[in-house]
């Protein structure tokens, strides 16, 4: 009998601290779980708060311009069997470049010529029947490029698409679009800064006004994508890192604005 007690009474100890365990760990489960609700809420009542505390708008500008500069290239070249004969021929072509150039009243500072180039030039080979057999060389070809850079636009625009007289000298010459840029861009840039920076903060005291509220101090501002397009091309040249167009000689320069305010 004595022994069937012992072991009883060490059931009930066991039995105690157990449930003691589970008290507490239950007490623990709870506790942690109101702290949890209580930090998520506040997390959730500060995103708000921030949210409803600020106001921001993006504001835009815009300016139409001319160039007032002109960048031409065309090049020239020659073949020989020989690259000193070939030389020969594209240093008589870029004399006959250069007069006819200074003869329509381009300044001789304007006018720069690029290294030549010089490319070996094979030909194929094919057998009596048609069949390629490989190739041999063929002589030289070279090439040089001429730039002209003036604040001319009117005739270097003449010069850039009227060539015939270059073509009826025997001279093999190629004639590139011309680019367009504008000296004082910058100072376009800055005036777009300042007017698209109005145009965001008007926007933001519109909307204010509306809600009943009033401005605050400047929380956040960044600078949008400058871009300059063709005039009248409309927005199909955007691009999200900035769009520079140097084809046309009339453009249209934009910027954007963010602004954001904290709320009174």
């Amino acid at each position: 009998m004595g022994s069937e007690n012992q072991v009883n009474d060490k059931r009930k100890e066991r039995g105690g601290i157990g449930s003691l365990g589970i008290f507490f760990a239950s007490l623990v489960a709870g506790l942690c779980f109101v702290a949890g609700c209580y930090f998520i809420s506040q997390g959730f009542g500060h995103f708000g708060k921030s949210s409803l505390n600020t106001i921001g708008a993006t504001g835009s500008a815009s300016h139409d311009f001319e160039s007032d500069r002109i960048v031409w290239r065309g090049s020239f070249s020659e073949k020989g069997m020989s690259s000193k004969s070939a030389y020969k021929d594209i240093k008589e072509d870029a004399t006959e470049v250069k007069n006819y150039l200074t003869k329509q009243g381009i300044a001789e500072n304007d006018i720069v010529f690029s290294s030549v180039d010089i490319i070996p030039v094979s030909k194929d080979v094919y057998d009596d029947y048609g069949n390629y057999v490989g190739s041999e060389p063929d002589g030289y070809r070279l090439t040089q490029q001429v730039t002209i850079e003036s604040e001319d636009i009117d005739k270097v625009e003449k010069i850039s698409r009227d060539i015939s007289t270059l073509l009826d000298a025997g001279v093999e010459f190629s004639s590139e679009a011309p680019e367009y840029y504008c000296s004082t861009l910058d100072e376009i840039k800055l005036e777009l800064i300042e007017e698209a920076t109005e145009n965001a903060k008007k926007r933001i005291e519109i909307m204010a006004q509306g809600s009943g509220a009033g401005l605050g101090k400047l929380v956040n501002s960044s600078l949008g994508v400058f871009q300059i397009t063709a005039r009248n091309s409309g927005t199909g040249d955007y691009t999200y890192d900035g769009y520079f167009d140097s084809y046309s000689r009339y453009k249209t320069a934009t910027i954007t604005v963010r602004l954001e305010y904290e709320l009174k």
